[in-house]
């Protein structure tokens, strides 16, 4: 089973969404709104992609951060302290395919990659 997480509200999950959908590939959503960020999964997103990759650093969510919190993401433990407490500056959706790959970030042709 792929699983999609995200918020419902963000306009790359509801393109990832609807791109999932309409290539008939099942999958369930998790909302980090509603149920937060899986911390028993956060480790392995790191390792598969990279804490830099999964920290949105052009959001609006980051931006509204203080220096001083910015400042103190140095490496993946400090990452993932601040995913953890803030699920909005994780870049999305983060999908975690059938095969266990994760993939971070929406593209027509990436997602084209993994159903061919």
């Amino acid at each position: 089973m792929t699983i999609l997480y995200g918020i419902p509200n963000c306009d790359t999950v509801k393109k990832a969404r609807t791109w999932l959908t309409e290539h008939h590939v099942n999958h369930e959503f998790h909302d980090f709104k509603k149920q937060g960020v899986p911390a028993d999964l956060l480790p392995g997103w790191i390792r598969a992609v990279g804490w830099e990759t999964l920290v949105n650093r052009k959001g609006t969510t980051w931006r509204k951060l203080d220096v001083a919190t910015q400042a103190a993401v140095v490496d993946a433990t400090s990452a993932a302290q601040l995913m953890l407490a803030n699920a909005s500056v994780i870049k999305r959706p983060v999908v975690v395919w059938a095969d266990g790959t994760v993939t971070v970030g929406f593209s027509d042709a990436a997602f084209q990659t993994r159903v061919a």
